[in-house]
């Protein structure tokens, strides 16, 4: 993979100072693709499920999460004076280049939130050099938000911001809008901070990145009026950060896990307004040690092109992966982790030195997200185990994105190419089925579920007369995978483990390289182990080399496998899944298996130093 110079990638992000350059660097190489109006930025020529203009305005919009704080801070920017004409272009109901009249669930309420932002955060910026047409034109294309409907999800507090930016400067404020919007999102709260994106819907990081941080920026602005919602939105926030700092290591690197992950370091902006809403649930420099080391993890990625421009992707440029909603523009909304810089330049935030993680359990139950996490911090090694969830929808790779058993920041999780065959679907960390005609289907969503101390159970159906029961066993280096597939057909099953990259950045010219034997096999690196071992039932070993770019953080892998073919009954398959970063005794530790004893009624094992009971019947 082509390794890039970029300013940006030199940033030790240390100071205030570094991180203003940073945004600068980000943003400095946008100024020669606006379009002739300034309306639009042009960045690429991939499409979203939106029109071109639309993605062009939207654009437009998320530099100013970055573009916003810089200002408000003190800063000065080269772009603003462009960003300013196209604002009063954009509205302006007689340019060639005016945004347009809004319908229901249109994109563009999304982008509008950034103007409330603006608005209130910088309004001698935004609104006092406007002409008094120039201001009425804002605020006539803003208001259209309070007249439309929104989807049901974090949506609900994007005409919120605008109305407080509406606030902030004097003009009408729909309160109604406000106040329902924000008791209807409490409808989506679950318990100990946390959020799903909807009723029924995941959790994801949509609960820190949208929910928490719009919260956060309302308990920060709205603190005087509404002082009874601010004190509920942070002792949320507070609480939800006790279970979120699980989904971070110390290298920087964070959880992949759910969709748009295309938005990238804005997996530390919920960090980022915590320190803004002044709520110190851990000491301020823990806080500032993961925005910042989750910010030079990022630079340290492929995530740029050769002109400096965010890329779609993950660890590198990846269409693969993308949401229908992701357009050239749409990676910019990670700038919302810029948000500190509007903080006061002698505020403590930039003052205090940066601390590490505080001292984390191996091993936490997280029932909302329905996960247990396990922990190896002087690795950085993150493994969370997944129950999945009883719904689905329609947005891209849901599968992939919600359901596999387990997800890693180290291995990073694969979505499928297409649909022929386990090289082209890239089933790491599943279950996938077949009827024999090498068209597979891993799990989409459950029938139920149960997460306890140390065992997650889930009953699945691929099809209406196949039932599968799942039991995981969560662990480092090893976790076990028990399967009951009662089918009425007949069965091609293939267990993935973990997909391992066949080469690495800081490795140059080293390869991962596989072993097969009958029952197991493994792929081995000096930069990780991945493997799998069959324990019971008829499962024959392979090496799955899967499409290139299907993985998230890795562009070519290797996946472990089992496979096994079932006619019609009952059937139990417990494999066993080895993943840990390479070290000089990891593979000493492939060499320990893991012990299984099948009785009529119970199925017991040993698992490092654990010793669990499975029941047959549940």
């Amino acid at each position: 993979m082509i390794k890039l110079d970029l300013p940006i990638q030199k940033n030790p992000l240390q100071s205030r100072e570094d991180l203003s350059d940073a945004v600068k660097q980000i943003l400095n190489p946008l100024m020669p693709l606006y379009s002739k109006g300034k309306t639009l930025l042009q960045l690429g020529s991939t499409g979203a499920g939106y029109s071109d203009s639309l993605a062009g305005m939207e654009g437009f919009s998320r530099i100013l999460w970055g573009l916003v704080p810089l200002l408000a801070g003190g800063e000065e920017s080269e772009i603003w004076d462009i960003h300013l004409q196209g604002i009063k272009n954009g509205t302006d109901p007689s340019h060639e280049e005016y945004w347009g009249d809004i319908a229901d669930f249109d994109q563009r309420a999304v982008e509008m939130a950034a103007f409330g932002y603006a608005l209130a955060l910088i309004p001698e910026k935004i609104w006092d050099p406007l002409s008094d047409l120039e201001k009425f034109n804002l605020f006539q294309w803003l208001n259209q938000i309070n007249t439309i409907k929104v989807y049901d999800c974090n949506w609900l507090f994007f005409p919120v911001i605008v109305n407080l930016g509406f606030k902030r400067v004097g003009l009408p404020y729909n309160r109604e809008t406000v106040m329902e919007n924000l008791e209807r999102i409490e409808h989506f709260y679950l318990q100990d901070g946390w959020y799903s994106d909807g009723i029924g819907a995941h959790c994801d990081y949509y609960g820190p990145f949208a929910i928490h941080f719009y919260s956060l920026l309302y308990a920060k602005l709205m603190g005087s009026e509404d002082p009874e919602r601010a004190k509920l939105y942070k002792s949320r926030a507070a609480a939800f950060a006790k279970d979120f700092i699980y989904w971070f290591a110390n290298d920087g690197s964070a959880l992949p896990y759910g969709r748009s992950l295309a938005y990238r370091f804005a997996q530390s902006s919920f960090w980022s307004a915590l320190v803004y809403a002044e709520v110190e649930v851990f000491p301020l420099g823990v806080m500032k040690g993961i925005i910042l080391r989750n910010l030079r993890w990022w630079f340290s990625q492929n995530i740029f092109d050769h002109n400096g421009l965010l890329t779609i992707g993950y660890s590198y440029p990846n269409l693969v992966m993308a949401e229908n909603y992701n357009s050239p523009c749409s990676p910019y909304w990670a700038l919302k982790t810029f948000l500190p810089l509007a903080l006061p330049v002698d505020h403590p935030f930039w003052k205090v030195e940066e601390e590490l993680l505080p001292s984390l359990k191996e091993k936490v139950v997280q029932h909302s997200p329905r996960f247990i996490l396990c922990r190896q911090d002087e690795e950085n090694y993150i493994a969370a185990f997944n129950a999945g969830y009883q719904h689905t929808n329609d947005h891209s790779h849901i599968a992939a994105k919600y359901e596999k058993f387990v997800y890693s920041n180290l291995f990073g999780f694969s979505v499928q190419k297409a649909e022929w065959g386990l090289a082209q679907g890239a089933f790491d960390s599943m279950l996938a089925v077949s009827e024999g005609d090498n068209i597979y289907r891993g799990k989409r969503k459950c029938v139920e579920y149960e997460v306890n101390d140390n065992v997650i159970y889930t009953k699945w159906k691929p099809w209406d007369d196949v039932e599968i029961k799942t039991w995981l066993v969560p662990g480092t280096p090893w976790h076990i995978r028990i399967h009951c597939i009662e089918t009425r057909r007949n069965l091609d099953v293939a267990e993935g483990g973990f997909a391992l990259g066949l080469e690495h950045t800081q490795y140059n010219g080293q390869k991962a390289e596989g072993i097969t034997h009958l029952k197991e096999s493994a792929a081995i690196s000096p930069w990780a182990v991945s493997g799998i071992k069959s324990l019971y039932g008829n499962g024959k070993a392979e090496l799955v080399y899967p499409n290139a770019n299907t993985n998230l953080v890795h562009t070519r892998t290797v996946i472990p496998t089992i496979k096994a073919s079932l006619k019609p009954g009952i059937h139990w398959l417990v494999n066993a899944v080895f993943g840990e970063p390479g070290s000089e005794t990891t593979l000493n530790q492939w060499e320990t298996n893991p012990t299984i004893e099948f009785g009529e009624e119970k199925i017991f094992l040993e698992l490092g130093k654990e010793k669990i009971i499975i029941h047959k019947g549940r």
